[in-house]
């Protein structure tokens, strides 16, 4: 795009951004191919697929750089300066894809293409398009045109356009002249029960006449999120610029390119939201419910740690008061959990905040004031459910209270690292410390302490993972478990999605 004006190189941009839209009421493909090289090749500057049905292509051919011989018809609206029909096209990976080029204008110079919208369609939505009523075959045809002018303004703004939505074309004096079959339905739930087609739309007791006059006074694309018959819509409303007679005098049409474009209509997008919006109040409803009982669930670990606590306090036993204040630690361990998924909407967690946050109670609860030993948390956020989040927060806390007890029972200070790995499909977690190690005796086995059992248990049965342990410069522990899904078997990604 070198070779644009800064006008040209705008107009570009401003048909990439509107594209979304047409794309989807046209329920086929578009694609922006930028201006045609000094060796005949143009380039996808933007590949938009349809939200309303099945892509016609697979792929996205954004970038792609393509000639005469892999889309001819694009390289005939280059060439012939007008929109091109045909089928033939390297893209449509066997299937029968039926294709419409609109060439591009310069602005500056109305003699030169500066690049062409191709509307691919698959052979079964054509047909189905094809046999939709005059006005509106009219009507998409000026709006794909229009794209290709840079016309189609605030339309970057649009919601996509869904399948349940509803059509309507309103000629320039509020008269209806189409109505889709999904927009009949939607009227019929607002008590219009004969057809809508001829009908003036001021007359309809609904914000249409409103969005109608906002749009054509403005030429701006408007959408609104309106209330009538006590149902909650979404109301998009687009203005059409075009021929007047086309609109008005179909069968009279004499020289129509003699007849300058202007504002001739509005097309209606319309759609019934009300049972989407009250399942998200049900289910806001429902997440409010389930973080309060998180949150309850917190308070209540937290308040049995305390008397926990009080009761060790009172103990002269110190076999026994290393017995309660390990339970305190694993309550504690449990709590963190809970006080996440109190605190976010979400039911992935990171494991790497929470390690931060056992790392933080490890050291108030069982570090000497005098002891130096220093904990550090290493590699990328890794996002599981809360069942196996859990369960590595209970194994992190069993091996970093070892490492502290074991570790360096001969002296007070050292460092203790939980490394994080994230393999695609598996998580690998490896605890280590530079301490005295394994005894020379160590038996996997039969591990000598129930921390260590109790750690193996909920990697092998919980996260159904495999625990290693071995001596690297002091003692170490690999963990290696397969990512689930919440509520099923596969994996997070880091972002938690």
């Amino acid at each position: 795009m070198s070779s644009l004006t800064p006008v040209e190189r705008e107009l570009l941009e401003t048909i990439q951004a509107q594209i979304g839209i047409v794309a989807d009421i046209s329920r086929a493909d578009i694609l922006l191919y930028g201006p045609l090289s000094d060796e005949g090749k143009t380039t996808v500057l933007m590949h938009a697929h349809p939200h309303s049905v099945a892509p016609a292509y697979r792929k996205d051919y954004t970038g792609q750089r393509v000639g005469s011989l892999d889309m001819p018809v694009v390289l005939h609206a280059f060439m012939q300066h007008h929109t091109q029909r045909g089928t033939e096209g390297s893209f449509s990976e066997g299937f029968s894809v039926v294709i419409v080029a609109h060439p591009v204008f310069s602005p500056e110079n109305p003699h030169h293409i500066i690049g062409v919208v191709s509307v691919d369609s698959s052979l079964l939505e054509h047909e189905r398009q094809r046999r939709r009523l005059r006005p509106f075959r009219i009507a998409l045809t000026q709006l794909q045109k229009m794209l290709a002018k840079g016309l189609v303004t605030g339309a970057e703004q649009l919601s996509p356009f869904e399948g349940v939505s509803g059509l309507m074309v309103v000629n320039r004096a509020g008269v209806i002249n189409y109505t889709s079959g999904v927009a009949a339905n939607l009227y019929r739930r607002l008590g219009y029960l004969d057809s809508l087609e001829g009908r003036r739309l001021k007359t309809l007791d609904t914000q249409d006449y409103r969005l109608f006059t906002r749009a054509l006074k403005t030429l701006r694309c408007v959408e609104e999120e309106t209330e009538d018959g006590g149902r909650e819509w979404v109301r998009k409303a687009i203005p059409l610029l075009g021929k007047p007679s086309v609109w008005t005098h179909p069968i009279q049409l004499i020289a129509p390119h003699r007849v300058p474009e202007e504002p001739v209509g509005v097309l209606l997008v319309v759609r019934d939201q009300t049972e989407e919006r009250r399942q998200e109040q049900q289910m806001r409803v429902k997440n409010a419910m389930i973080q309060e009982i998180h949150h309850r669930v917190k308070n209540n670990l937290q308040t049995i740690a305390a008397l926990l606590r009080i009761q060790s306090r009172r103990l002269e036993n110190e076999e026994a008061k290393a017995a309660l204040r390990d339970a305190i630690n694993r309550v504690q361990s449990v709590a963190v959990i809970h006080e996440f998924l109190s605190d976010e909407d979400t039911w992935a967690i990171n494991i790497k905040e929470v390690f931060q946050r056992i790392i933080a109670q490890t050291h108030q609860g069982i570090v000497l004031p005098d002891d130096n030993i220093n904990f550090g948390v290493q590699g990328p956020s890794i996002w599981l459910p809360a069942r196996q989040a859990t369960a590595c927060a209970l194994v992190i806390n069993e091996m970093l209270q070892n490492s502290v007890e074991h570790a360096f029972e001969h002296r007070r200070s050292g460092t203790v690292t939980i490394t994080l790995e994230d393999e695609g499909d598996h998580v690998v977690i490896k605890i280590s410390d530079d301490g005295q190690g394994l005894p020379d005796d160590f038996d996997a086995a039969q591990l000598p302490s129930l921390g260590l059992q109790i750690a193996r248990t909920l990697v092998t049965e919980d996260l159904r993972g495999e625990l290693i342990f071995a001596n690297e410069g002091g003692f170490s522990a690999t963990i290696t478990f397969p990512k689930a899904l919440f509520g099923g078997e596969e994996g997070w990604n880091e972002n938690g999605s």
